[in-house]
């Protein structure tokens, strides 16, 4: 088994592995998933080094925090890091609620109680709400969080898909160990002010999607079947023109990566890993085979002159299609 080194999470935050493992696909969106399998996986990341897994209380409404508890039986509590996010909230039938999301101060207490019961633990690592509510100020959840990191319930206070100002005005209420969101080849954005924005104050990115939730996998193919239970069936970027063109991208990734005797997806991992020490990639592996290909990245040494390869097969903007549907982009505040 591949093995990896450590990052620290901004100036505040934990060590933990240079690449995180994303839980989501095990219980939720991307259809079914094999849950020994899942558990075995989680188990392969923990002896590679990966002891950051990031999870939310909504991702399979419950099921993989009970799946995360199941998996860490017998293992030692302080050698892995847990980050969970809420917020969100769901119907009976999986479907996602209408926003806003509940980031009151009462949701953080009630929901964090919760995740405690389901993950049998007595605190976690980083929490952070997924997304935030435009009336309810950021001040009073990063407050609330605050005062259950004070009681020890939590070790880190997180943040996830906001802007540059929401970032400060969190990080004057209380440190914040990093932010999550979506960074990729394909999805660039938070380049402009969000990272710098970051660095000022000392904050680390945890980065998800950092393969297009598949698209540079180099697994993907005009001819995929979605499951009925795939979210990404409904996502611009994988359907008609929009899907055509970004596999034209992915091939011309894919010529470098051969160049280089490594895959296209560990290309891709590699990129956003080289993108800064603060940078923690999270894969969203579901099999073994797949954590093992993608622990691959951490080998992966890429040059001035390979880097430059890379922004030349996939130049920053050139992404078909944006990366949610028009009206989740609009809500998100990091889009703002």
């Amino acid at each position: 088994m591949t093995t990896i080194g450590t990052r620290k999470l901004g100036t505040t935050g934990p060590v933990v592995g240079a690449l995180g493992l994303g839980a989501m696909g095990m219980s939720d969106m991307y259809g079914p998933a094999d849950e020994t399998e899942s558990i075995a996986t989680i188990h392969a990341a923990l002896d590679a080094g990966m002891n950051l897994i990031d999870t939310a209380d909504f991702y399979g409404s419950g099921h993989n925090e009970m799946l995360i508890s199941r998996a860490l039986r017998g293992r030692r509590r302080e050698d892995v890091v847990i980050s969970v996010k809420f917020g969100s909230r769901k119907n009976p039938d999986g479907s996602f609620q209408p926003v806003p999301y509940d980031v009151s101060a009462s949701a953080v207490r009630d929901r964090l109680a919760q995740s405690l019961r389901r993950l049998d633990t007595d605190y976690i690592d980083i929490y952070r709400p997924s997304r935030i509510n435009p009336d309810i100020p950021i001040e009073e959840t990063v407050g609330a969080l605050r005062d259950m990191q004070e009681a020890g319930y939590i070790r880190h206070i997180g943040l996830s898909e906001v802007g540059a100002s929401t970032i400060r005005r969190a990080a004057a209420v209380a440190p914040i160990s990093d932010l999550q969101i979506e960074y990729s080849l394909l999805s660039r954005g938070p380049e402009q002010e969000i990272i710098p924005t970051l660095r000022e104050l000392g904050i680390g990115l945890t980065a998800y999607g950092v393969l297009s939730r598949g698209l540079l996998s180099g697994h993907w193919s005009l001819n995929h079947e979605v499951g009925a239970r795939d979210f990404r069936a409904a996502l611009p970027r994988f359907s008609g023109e929009n899907l055509a063109a970004n596999l034209r991208l992915v091939e011309e990734l894919g010529r470098v990566a051969a160049d280089l005797g490594a895959t296209t997806s560990q290309v891709a991992i590699a990129w956003v890993a080289a993108q800064g020490a603060d940078i923690v990639p999270l894969v969203g592996a579901r099999r073994r085979d797949r954590l093992e290909e993608s622990l691959g990245a951490g080998g992966l040494t890429l040059s001035p002159d390979v880097l430059a390869r890379i922004e030349a097969a996939v130049p920053a903007g050139a992404a078909a299609g944006g990366r949610y549907m028009d009206q989740q982009l609009h809500l998100l505040d990091s889009e703002r």
